[in-house]
C-alpha cells in the first residue's frame, strides 16, 4: 500500500503531480467538502503533508495526524508552522531553500526598474489611447534612472545577495541591514532600516523575517525621502501598510513595487489606484523553472523522511 500524503495547497507542475500520484496515495484536503469527517476517517493513514509557505499547517491539524512524519513546505516561509511543536513530535518540517533565489531577485530588479521608469504606468497610458490624444512629449511625466541608484537591501540572505549582484551590475552602490554585520560581504552595513534608508535612493526588502512585523514604517519612509522607492519581495508584514499608503499619498516617497501584502490576496484600495505603484500577486517565484525545482525538492523531502532518514532540508529533526 502506498503511503498516504495530505496536500493542503495545489502544485502547478503536472510532472510533479504525476510523480506524487505514482508514489503515494494523495488526498487533496482543499478539494474535500467535509474536511472534518475526512480527517476523522483518514487522519491515521497520513504520513506526509505538502503545504505552501502562506498556508502552512496548524497544530490542530497536525494533532489529527498521529502518524505524521514530514511536512514538506513548497516554499521558503515557515512562519505558518509551529516548528517547536513539530520538533517535539519528531516531525520533519522542510522547505525549498535555494530554489527561489534567482527568480525572486530577478523580479525585485524588475519591479524597481518598472517603478522608476514608469513602465506599467506608460503601458496603461498607451493602451487607453491617451498618448494619441496628447502626443506632446511633456504630457507624460519624466521618469527616474535606475542605473547608479544607491540601493539599500533589508536582509542579506540568499535573495538579498542575489539582488545585490544584479543591482551592482547596473552600477548601483549597495548597502544593507540585517541582524548583524556579515564579514564576507564588501558592502557597508547599517544596523537599522532608518539609517539604511537615509543613505539610499531605493530600499529592497529581502528579509525572511518570520518574526519581524511593521519594521518598515513612517520613520523609514521619511528617511528615504520624496525621491525614494521601496520594493518588497519578502513578506508583506515587514511593511506598515497604512504608513506606506500615507507616505505615497503625501509624496513623502516616490513609488513602490510590491509583490507581497499583509492580508493577501487583499490589497489596500489606495495602492491599487496609484500610478507610481507596481503590483504583483505574490508571484516572485512563479516561473516554470523555479516551481519545477521546488516540486522536486518536495518529492525529495517526502522520500527521505518516509524512508526513515532525515530530510536534507529539515528544520526540525
Amino acid at each position: 500500500m502506498k503511503p498516504g500524503i495530505l496536500q493542503l495547497s495545489p502544485i502547478l507542475i503536472p510532472s510533479v503531480s504525476e510523480r506524487l500520484a505514482d508514489l503515494y496515495t494523495v488526498h487533496r484536503l482543499f478539494e474535500q467538502d467535509d474536511k472534518a469527517t475526512f480527517l476523522r476517517e483518514m487522519g491515521a493513514s497520513i504520513r506526509g503533508v505538502i503545504s505552501g509557505g502562506h498556508t502552512g499547517i496548524s497544530n490542530e491539524l497536525m494533532a489529527q495526524l498521529p502518524n505524521l512524519q514530514v511536512v514538506a513546505i513548497n516554499g521558503v516561509g515557515t512562519d505558518a508552522v509551529d516548528l517547536a511543536y513539530a520538533r517535539q513530535r519528531g516531525i520533519a518540517v522542510t522547505a525549498t531553500f535555494g530554489a527561489l533565489t534567482e527568480d525572486v531577485a530577478d523580479l525585485a530588479i524588475g519591479l524597481l526598474i518598472d517603478t522608476c521608469r514608469g513602465i506599467s504606468a506608460g503601458d496603461r497610458i498607451v493602451r487607453a489611447g491617451l498618448w494619441a490624444q496628447n502626443p506632446n512629449p511633456g504630457a507624460i511625466p519624466l521618469s527616474r534612472r535606475f542605473s547608479g541608484m544607491r540601493v539599500g537591501i533589508v536582509g542579506m540572505g540568499r535573495v538579498g545577495r542575489a539582488v545585490a549582484a544584479r543591482a551592482a551590475a547596473f552600477g548601483c552602490p549597495i548597502s544593507y541591514t540585517d541582524l548583524k554585520r556579515m564579514d564576507d560581504l564588501p558592502y557597508p552595513f547599517l544596523d537599522n532600516p532608518v539609517d539604511l534608508a537615509r543613505g539610499s535612493d531605493a530600499l529592497v526588502l529581502a528579509a525572511a523575517a518570520d518574526k519581524a512585523e511593521g519594521i518598515i514604517d513612517a520613520a523609514v519612509f521619511d528617511a528615504l525621502g520624496k525621491d525614494g522607492f521601496v520594493v518588497n519581495i519578502a513578506r508583506g508584514k515587514l511593511v506598515n501598510e497604512p504608513d506606506l499608503v500615507v507616505a505615497l499619498q503625501e509624496g513623502r516617497i516616490a513609488g513602490a513595487g510590491l509583490d507581497v501584502f499583509v492580508d493577501e490576496p487583499h490589497v489596500p484600495a489606495p495602492l491599487r489606484a496609484m500610478d507610481n505603484v507596481v503590483l504583483q500577486a505574490h508571484r516572485a517565484s512563479a516561473t516554470v523553472e523555479t516551481r519545477t525545482a521546488m516540486g522536486e525538492m518536495v518529492l525529495a523531502s517526502l522520500a527521505q523522511a518516509l524512508a526513515g532518514g532525515r530530510p536534507e532540508m529539515s528544520l526540525t529533526t
